[in-house]
């Protein structure tokens, strides 16, 4: 009998993950800039408490500050033969460290014919929100998910956090796993299942358009679908989860059953990942659609300080709905 699911927060999803990875896998290790000493003791947002205490700090190692030389060191662990994650506080401090993760990580398996592995996860947290400003707040998943060799991996829900962050730790391949700053405190049931790769999730059902986001432009996206529902619009969402590999088949399905298609996310707009789906969509159901698909992004700006000012370059619900009353066009009445 299957045992009901938890209720957890994101953060204590993620915390649940590391506990029952280290506990099925004594070769698993992880390490970084004050994860055991932080607040809690468990990081900056948590995700690490308690870890220290019952794995020792054998396996979970605060590091220097210095993100080049501790991704460059969890790669060579990786290499190495442990299956190693580097928590790096924000996603933007993992570019100090893009030769280990790029010129290294990502091409080791190709360069040395597959004599060996590298089973690292660099988890980190991205997106804005929260008042970080323009060095602690940057979306870098289209970044990362153009890296032939790198796993990308965008958890919206704490489920998913769960089993996507344990399907990381399992891969033999480095995964780039980013977590939303703003949603750590989301609840939801956990099944405590993990979640294959290159799956994307219908989160909501719908008949009239496809809407395509993850982690905030997700949550935004199914707010706006509500309120489209009030006017007799069926809005379906789905949830890539992973950018790379990226299920383009479930959102081809979703496309030809609805006909039109915005896509979503909060990386700045031009040369985003939404740019990839639209190009995608439109070679592949050309004939399916009855209208040009859209997107929303980021302004292209750094993200402010300032919480009105950052609020303005963000896409807002407002600004989904209002998409998606333009990809419709004359099926809809506009609004006043």
């Amino acid at each position: 009998m299957n045992k009901p699911a938890q209720q957890l927060t994101i953060w204590r999803a993620l915390n649940a993950a590391l506990h029952d990875e280290f506990t099925e896998d004594p070769d698993v290790m992880i390490m970084g800039e004050d994860i055991t000493t932080w607040g809690t003791g468990g990081g900056i947002y948590g995700v690490t408490r308690k870890m220290a205490e019952t794995f020792g700090k054998h396996r979970v190692r605060d590091t220097p500050i210095s993100e080049e030389a501790l991704i460059s060191a969890g790669v060579g662990a990786a290499m190495a033969g442990t299956r190693t994650i580097v928590e790096i506080m924000y996603s933007d401090f993992s570019l100090l460290g893009a030769d280990g993760l790029i010129n290294q990580a990502a091409k080791s398996r190709y360069m040395f014919g597959g004599q060996f592995a590298t089973p690292l996860v660099l988890r980190t947290n991205g997106g804005s929100g929260i008042g970080k400003a323009a060095q602690h707040s940057q979306s870098l998943e289209t970044l990362y998910a153009h890296i032939p060799g790198l796993e990308v991996v965008v958890p919206s829900t704490a489920n998913d956090a769960y089993g996507l962050l344990r399907t990381a730790i399992k891969s033999n391949n480095p995964t780039i796993f980013l977590e939303h700053k703003g949603l750590y405190y989301d609840k939801g049931p956990v099944t405590k299942e993990l979640i294959p790769f290159g799956q994307a999730r219908t989160a909501r059902e719908g008949k009239d358009i496809t809407v395509v986001a993850t982690q905030l432009m997700l949550s935004r996206s199914l707010e706006a679908a509500e309120e489209l529902a009030e006017r007799g619009i069926d809005v379906e969402v789905i949830d890539p989860r992973t950018l790379y590999p990226l299920d383009m088949d479930s959102i081809y399905a979703s496309v030809q059953k609805t006909r039109h298609l915005v896509v979503a996310h909060e990386a700045v707009r031009d040369f985003g990942w939404g740019g990839e789906i639209i190009g995608n969509a439109v070679q592949e159901c050309w004939n399916e659609l009855d209208a040009a698909p859209r997107r929303l992004g980021a302004a292209r700006t750094p993200i402010p300080y300032s919480e009105e000012l950052e609020k303005a370059v963000i896409p807002s619900t407002g600004a989904i709905v209002a998409e998606i009353l333009a990809a419709l066009g004359s099926k809809v009445a506009q609004p006043a």
